[in-house]
């Protein structure tokens, strides 16, 4: 078709400009002018001021056909003149920008007013101003009343530039982050006669660039050659059809634009800031040229087309209210960006803040209250002091003392270290995730992978390895189970294979030279392609000699593969005015369009449908079966005698066929994949391939992946057999078709696009299943970009993938590979587990500290822990806690486990059990040395002390201790589901250990050297010695906490909990959690225990049965079914183990099977025949009890 071709091929072949000499005939301005048209418009410009494409490739100094020269010095000017193709981004915050936004903390300003409050009233001196309780302090301590005010400020200045550092770090690596994907993006085109790769920013005005299916367009550009070229204009121009580009129709094509069909060579005529995109980028401010007044027109012309919208507007505000309403609901719809649903654990933690933000809150209120009502009591009624004026000052200090002590308490209340937390081990996660091939795009997507239920895989590149070869091939009415000789072929079947592979392959799919020597060699571009043309290669014949011969510019018309025609064909025309088409595709759709079929002899006979049953059973079916991918290689002849035909009545053009052959091409399972499904399905999470291969081949992959298992009762079906079953009469979706399908589906085969976005969301909306699936989709495609933005973690293919996939997606996979994809499961378990342990070890800290400061507030009218010793502790600490913590690396137990799920809370009942259990211990600890402490050290008490007095031993003790016990407290954090062994692994992070050392050093400068700030004073090596003993007890109380089973402590409640799904009643609720949750501890004592409770259980049962037995009644009715304990596999997995006088739990045989119907009738049984039922049991010995006991 020659209106999609590059008519002046010869012409242009000659039309290399001089590279080095003369300027450019083109303005900047022009160019971008040019871009501003559309359609019919744009080639009237072209053809009144260039003439045509190639008058506009001669002003650009280029050549169409071998693009520019390459030369360095050429590349450099064209820069200078035109621009480089970077949108440079917006400038990051700086520095001190973070911490004017760290500032603005509520709680920190609420400690910064306090304390400068402190600060000002430390220097006031009343006269005469005493308590009868022994007065205020001498004048030396009066004179250090200051340095409490200034140490809690420089601990918020402290804070504030920790979190604006983070914050800072944050930033920059997600600028890397980002700068690493832009890197990967490479674009081709041709320079110097040679097709090569450039870095998209290389591009530059003048290139002539190859575009092709899949591809996000860099730039701006004409249309030199196109094959039925297809472009997604929707993110420029908000239309979603597909705009099919023409020299003679519509030959612009824009940046920010996905090419959905076809291919071409473009001549690049807009980069950067002044492409379509680059002029909306500017105009939203990411850029601001000062220069450029044409960016200062379009916004005034902006504004001005706003101000009559408005007029508009309100004009019709007054005549039609309600319509005014709909259309700009309307509006809101397409202008604001949906907002994405936040992630599983940003939910639970949202949730979970607000919570002990309240419980803070209340509690610092509570303190506040009552140590101003117990001063007021104490000076004015008991002592009976009159309100002395010269005083006030030194009640409002007292008052603020007290407001101090009360922010302190919400300060440690409220978990700052959380964000912190999350943060940190988000960004270790991504990072390390870069090396394990998961480049990750979005944050949440790390985390949310964690919870995946459900992987819905393509089989090409992601289980497979993606080096397709051909192996077998039905040529001449022969199988051949290898490649046949060439001798062995009929000549002219031969020729026309040869010649259609050749050109029905795209020319950009190339077999080049190994990299090493002896090494495979390389397939470039489309794989199945690559294994047509190896197959070439194999026949001993050169494709390369075909496309010199007719280069891709002579071809008449190309028909591209796409998921609808699942073929692709090229016609040529010949000298005598007849066309030829040659077609390949799908094998069983192509030979229903094929009439006839070449022998052996070389001629082609009549192929009936008798014959095509055959091709199917006896070739296409067993290759499929091995697993192997068949392809039809067909062509067809247009005589002149017909005239021409109609090329854009395809159903018309793609009949009459004559199959020249059929392939079968292999592509190996990669060797890790069996493995890593294995483990998948360990971990809770179903596997399931959508592919668009023979369901055949996919059943076979599948089994050899370990997607199928024998004897499975799963659902392996083909996408029009899946649209059958899942809509109506009317041939619309509903859910609950999907719903009766999606559990047991677990192949996809010859599925469309659709296909695949169908059943994610099917199953992303079904509510079969309690916790609603969490779906992860790998794809590869354009049209797999639906699927991929859908689904709740989209993985792209990093090097198969198309440009159009990757921005849809969440994380890219480097090296295509599906065990990559459990490493990422493995890390957004460990991020979530992070979370967890973090939250153990924060709340613990929390619960103890607020209690011993509210406590000792009112029962001293002080608190125990100083304000700054409280921000040392919460903040400081913290701090380097999140980041110790959040750097755990994850564990292969992490995949023994199922997924937690959306309404999993963070806080489990075995957590919560730790939390608690920790900090009963912590409490004894530390409420005995604050109230014995002076007599069990023999030291002076430091209860009551008045206004400013200096520190003491007793209480920098107590100080010391706290902190003890939360460093050994850290390493007790590292296990959240009840293990033992709490130092398993710790030496592989070395980030915790020197965290932990760092903290024990600073506690130690603190201590000894931290004086009047810190409220501390030295220590003797028996006192420390005493404190680091008692921090170690955490570690000796953690085994016994493990100890206790989390089931047996009935009023322990969880915690952080997602998104409720309706109203679930308590009961089920809490049933629920503990099915999901693992219990160590309780594992653990099953393995010590199980035997001996499951005698006691049959003992119990067995005394119920002899009773029975002499009521002459059965007791089968009331009992339990006995699969659900037939062996002591399910009893080890069972969540609780009870024993229960009221309701059986294990019935008196195990072999028995469980039948469908009760029976209505009791059965009796003899003494004599129970007897020797459970003496062949072996439980001979329960029943001797038994008998005793009666």
């Amino acid at each position: 078709m020659a209106s999609n071709s590059f008519r002046e091929s010869k012409r242009g072949r000659h039309a290399q400009a001089n590279h080095d000499v003369g300027d450019f005939n083109c303005s900047l301005k022009e160019l971008r002018s040019l871009m501003e048209l559309r359609g019919p418009e744009g080639i009237t410009r072209i053809q009144e001021c260039y003439g045509d494409v190639q008058g506009l490739c001669t002003r650009l100094r280029t050549s169409p056909i071998d693009g520019l020269g390459g030369h360095a010095d050429d590349i450099a000017r064209r820069k200078e003149e035109f621009g480089q193709n970077v949108i440079p981004p917006k400038k990051p915050k700086t520095f001190l920008q973070l911490v004017w936004e760290a500032l603005q903390d509520v709680t920190l300003i609420i400690l910064e007013v306090a304390a400068i409050i402190s600060l000002g009233l430390s220097f006031y001196r009343p006269p005469d101003a005493e308590r009868e309780t022994g007065g205020v302090e001498d004048e030396g301590e009066a004179d250090a009343g200051w340095i409490e005010g200034a140490a809690i400020l420089l601990s918020v200045v402290c804070v504030v530039l920790v979190t604006a550092f983070n914050d800072w770090s944050k930033e920059k690596q997600f600028r890397g982050l980002q700068s690493r994907i832009e890197q990967e993006q490479k674009f081709t085109v041709v320079r110097g006669g040679q097709v090569i790769q450039i870095h998209v920013a290389e591009i530059v005005v003048g290139d002539v660039a190859q575009v092709k299916y899949g591809d996000l367009l860099p730039a701006d550009g004409v249309l030199i050659q196109g094959n039925d070229l297809k472009i997604d204009e929707s993110s420029l121009t908000g239309e979603s059809d597909h705009v099919k580009k023409t020299l003679d129709n519509d030959p612009m094509l824009l940046s920010g634009t996905h090419v959905m069909e076809g291919s071409g060579k473009i001549l690049i005529t807009a980069v950067g800031v002044n492409s379509q995109t680059g002029i909306i980028f500017t105009l939203l401010g990411a850029e601001e040229d000062e220069d450029d007044d044409e960016d200062e027109k379009a916004e005034k012309e902006k504004k001005k087309r706003e101000k009559e919208e408005k007029k508009k507007e309100n004009e019709r505000k007054k005549k039609e209210k309600k319509e005014k309403k709909d259309k700009k609901d309307k509006q809101d719809k397409k202008t604001n960006l949906p907002k994405k649903e936040k992630s599983v654990l940003q939910g639970k933690l949202t949730k979970l803040a607000v919570q002990i933000g309240k419980a803070g809150l209340f509690m610092s209120g509570l303190t506040v209250i009552i140590l101003i009502t117990l001063f007021m009591v104490d000076t004015f009624w008991i002592q009976g002091l009159p309100w002395v004026a010269d005083c006030t000052p030194i009640y409002i200090q007292f008052c603020v003392k007290f407001f101090i002590i009360g922010v302190t308490v919400l300060v440690v209340a409220v978990p700052e270290g959380l964000p912190l937390a999350v943060t940190i081990s988000l960004a270790y996660s991504v990072k390390k995730m870069m090396k394990d091939n998961n480049l990750v795009r979005h944050l949440d997507a790390c985390e949310t992978m964690g919870n995946a239920t459900a992987i819905c895989s393509d089989k090409t590149g992601t289980l497979t390895m993606n080096r397709m070869t051909v192996v077998q091939a039905y040529l001449g009415a022969r199988h051949y189970r290898v490649v046949p000789e060439p001798d062995l072929i009929p000549g002219k079947v031969l020729d026309l294979l040869i010649m259609g592979i050749g050109v029905n392959c795209a020319y950009t799919s190339k077999i080049m030279s190994p990299e090493k020597e002896g090494g495979l060699p390389r397939q470039v571009g489309n794989k199945t392609e690559c294994a047509l043309l190896g197959f070439v290669l194999d026949l001993r014949r050169d494709y390369m000699t075909i496309r010199n011969e007719i280069p891709e510019e002579k071809l008449f018309k190309v028909y591209t593969f796409n998921s609808v025609r699942k073929s692709m064909s090229t016609v040529l025309k010949n000298a005598d005015g007849s066309y030829r088409m040659f077609s390949k595709g799908a094998s069983e759709i192509l030979l229903k369009k094929c009439c006839k079929i070449m022998t052996a002899n070389g001629e082609a006979k009549v192929f009936k449908s008798r014959d095509r049953d055959d091709v199917v059973k006896k070739v296409i079916e067993p290759m499929a079966s091995e697993g192997l991918r068949t392809i039809c290689l067909a062509y067809r002849d247009f005589p002149p005698a017909d005239g021409e035909p109609d090329w854009e009545n395809e159903t018309d053009i793609l009949t009459g066929l004559t199959c020249l052959c059929v392939v079968g091409i292999e592509d190996p399972v990669r060797p890790e994949v069996p493995d890593a499904i294995k483990r998948c399905q360990r971990a809770g999470i179903t596997v399931r391939m959508v592919t668009g291969d023979n369901i055949n081949t996919a059943r076979a992959i599948a089994s050899k992946c370990g997607i199928l298992q024998p004897g499975d009762d799963f659902l392996c079906i083909d996408g029009k057999e899946f649209n059958r079953r899942i809509r109506n009469e009317l041939g619309e979706i509903e859910q609950e078709r999907i719903d009766k399908i999606w559990p047991k589906l677990r192949v996809l085969a010859r599925s469309s696009p659709t296909d695949k976005h169908t059943l994610v969301k099917g199953i992303m909306d079904s509510t079969v299943q309690e916790p609603r699936q969490v779906v992860a989709v790998t794809g590869d495609g354009t049209n797999d970009g639906p699927a991929l933005k859908k689904a709740d973690v989209g993985f792209a293919m990093g090097i198969a993938g198309t440009d159009v996939a990757k921005e849809a997606s969440d994380i890219i996979l480097t090296d295509d590979n599906f065990s990559s994809i459990v490493k990422a499961v493995m890390w957004g378990r460990n991020v979530y587990d992070s979370i967890s342990k973090f939250l153990q070890f924060q709340l613990t800290v929390n619960v103890v500290a607020v209690i011993v400061a509210f406590t000792g507030a009112c029962i001293t009218q002080d608190s125990p822990l100083k304000a700054v010793q409280m921000l040392w502790v919460n903040l400081i600490m913290d701090t380097f806690a999140s980041l110790a913590l959040a750097t755990e690396p994850p564990t292969e137990s992490l995949l023994l486990r199922k997924p937690y799920g959306r309404n999993k809370p963070l806080i489990s009942r075995t957590m919560m059990k730790n939390i608690l259990g920790h900090a009963v211990y912590q409490l004894t600890i530390i409420f005995t040395l604050l109230f014995a402490g002076e007599q069990m050290f023999d030291i002076d008490s430091g209860r009551y002390a008045p206004l400013h007095a200096p520190p003491s031993e007793h209480y920098t003790i107590v100080f010391n201790t706290f902190v003890m016990m939360q460093l050994f407290n850290e390493i007790n954090a590292r296990k959240i589901h009840g293990e033992r062994n709490v130092f398993d692994g710790i030496f592989k992070n070395m980030i915790f250990c020197s965290i932990v050392f760092g903290t024990f050093v600073i506690q130690i400068v603190i201590v000894q050297f931290g004086g009047k700030p810190f409220s501390c004073v030295g220590l003797t090596i028996d006192q420390w010695l005493w404190c680091v003993f008692l921090g170690f007890g955490c570690l000796l109380w953690g085994q016994v906490v493990t100890t206790v089973p989390t089931s047996r402590l009935k009023f322990l409640k969880s915690a952080g909990h997602g998104t409720q799904q309706e109203e679930i009643p308590e009961e089920e609720l809490e049933e629920m959690e503990d099915l999901d949750e693992i219990d160590h501890a309780e594992m653990e004592m099953r393995r010590g225990q199980v035997l001996w409770c499951r005698g006691l259980g049959r003992i119990q049962t067995q005394i119920r049965v002899v009773n029975a037995f002499r009521d002459t009644m059965s007791p089968y009715e009331g009992l339990e079914t006995p699969e659900s304990r037939n062996s002591i596999h399910n009893f080890m997995t069972t969540p609780e183990f009870r024993i229960e006088d009221s309701e059986p739990q294990i019935p008196l045989i195990d072999d028995t099977e469980g039948e469908d119907d009760a029976p209505t009738k009791p059965r009796m049984i003899s003494t004599d025949s129970m007897e020797r039922l459970i003496m062949n049991q072996g439980y001979y010995t329960y029943y001797t009890y038994c008998t005793m006991c009666l």
